[in-house]
């Protein structure tokens, strides 16, 4: 058997890649909660004007009576824009996580073999 040891130098690396992949992993992650909240702040206001007569936007400092059709078009597509963009956050992490996982199990190897 032929022990293969990782320089220290691509360790060093190896370890500079990942925590730069962790970072973005977290940059994913946040931005996905974002949207989550904004997401939940969408379906509340749908939820909201479902039983109401009169129905207002707010446009600057003023509030602006609106046609309640209206307001749950423009939110409906912001829903629907918001669930694309979670999505799409989503397979980024799952590819992120992916390449993570390997580089994570190279690193652990090398400091085991520097042992």
């Amino acid at each position: 058997m032929v022990n293969k040891t990782v320089p220290k130098e691509e360790t060093q690396k190896n370890i500079a890649k990942l925590q730069m992949m962790e970072q973005r992993l977290q940059n994913y992650m946040m931005q996905k909660q974002s949207y989550q909240g904004q997401l939940l702040e969408v379906e509340n206001a749908l939820t909201e004007i479902k039983d109401a007569e009169d129905v207002y936007k707010i446009s600057g400092q003023i509030m602006i009576k609106t046609k309640k059709e209206k307001i749950k078009a423009e939110l409906d597509e912001k829903r629907e824009l918001l669930n694309k963009r979670i999505l799409n956050l989503e397979k980024q992490e799952e590819s992120l996580r992916e390449e993570i996982m390997p580089l994570q199990e190279e690193v652990m190897k090398s400091f085991k073999n520097e042992r």
